[in-house]
């Protein structure tokens, strides 16, 4: 074990099963000369070369297009997206070509490409540079998302996306890239659609994905002192999802609160609410209650942007409202 930055665990995931297969190469903005918007891609070009990491001009329709064509003819494109706002404009390769060509082939032509990039607010970026896309994206058959929340995950994940068979969204959230955490230097994955207990408890089930399941552990520890003991899940991913862990954990607490940092409409944490009121109706003491991002656009002030997205306040308050009883 090393400690890694989140963004070195991504690098490191990236350059090993670049080293292992040839046919893997990364296309983005600035992903080459520059080292990646994000440092992400630092020292890669200087290993691999300009053949396979390869500065694209500021057209994500034609080359997120490009890397499914490639992907179609046999080889393993991932393609950084420098923020996953900036997909909407190449909504409909990633989404309409890409999740649907092995089916409309009649199994001809797969599609094993990734896309990844920065998902969600926090940065001060201003509204059209912060969208959470998991709402959006999950909604389209034929694709994975995960949503790592720590520097093993994201080598683990990452690594097991890029040798899936599926297209795979990596949704990473630029607050956590300086995160640092133990990461095993030899070659791992993790089984995507698997999540994990990261704090077990006996109160209430706390459920997040990526940066959120941080707000869970720092809310967790709050109410610990207030004497109720929440169970943390990290869900790892978002498509597939882990219902079995989730059921099995709101049956032996009673309790759930999901944070998700989308906005409340049409959401992962609404399809996630009704998946447990169906599968744990007679277990439940209270509804499942959710935590959202505030229903605006992402503001640019801090101090308001840090109002709008969940927070351990906001999880707390949650907490305490489904499992008080009179």
């Amino acid at each position: 074990m090393r400690e890694l930055a989140f963004r070195e665990a991504l690098r490191e995931a990236m350059s090993q099963e670049m080293r292992r297969d040839e046919r893997v190469f990364l296309i983005g903005e600035e992903v080459a000369q520059y080292d990646g918007a994000y440092k992400v891609s630092k020292t890669m070009l200087e290993e691999f070369g300009p053949k396979r990491i390869i500065d694209m001009p500021i057209s994500e329709s034609g080359f997120a297009g490009m890397g499914i064509g490639a992907a179609m003819m046999g080889l393993r494109p991932i393609v950084e997206f420098m923020s996953w706002s900036f997909s909407l404009v190449a909504a409909d390769p990633i989404l309409n070509n890409a999740p649907k060509m092995l089916y409309m082939s009649g199994g001809q032509f797969g599609c094993p490409i990734v896309f990844r990039g920065n998902d969600g607010a926090g940065g001060q970026l201003g509204s059209t540079h912060s969208w959470c896309v998991e709402s959006l994206y999950a909604n389209v058959p034929g694709l994975k998302i995960i949503m790592p929340s720590n520097p093993y995950d994201a080598k683990g994940l990452l690594l097991a996306a890029i040798r899936d068979e599926n297209p795979v969204f990596c949704l990473e959230s630029e607050r956590m890239l300086a995160m640092t955490g133990d990461v095993p230097e030899d070659d791992f994955t993790i089984e995507i659609g698997v999540a994990k207990i990261v704090r077990p408890g006996a109160d209430c089930t706390l459920l997040g994905f990526g940066r959120t399941v941080h707000f869970c552990l720092e809310a967790a520890e709050a109410l610990a002192s207030e004497g109720i003991d929440c169970e943390v899940i990290d869900g790892r991913s978002v498509k597939p999802l882990d219902m079995e862990t989730i059921a099995a954990s709101v049956r032996r607490t009673n309790c759930c609160v999901v944070v998700d940092q989308s906005w409340s409409f049409a959401s992962i944490g609404s399809e996630i609410a009704a998946e447990i009121h169906r599968l744990c109706f007679d277990d439940l003491d209270n509804h499942v209650h959710r935590v959202h991002s505030d229903d605006v656009p992402a503001p640019y002030a801090w101090n308001l942007e840090q109002e709008m997205l969940p927070n351990a306040r906001k999880i707390c308050e949650a907490v305490r409202s489904v499992t008080y009883t009179a």
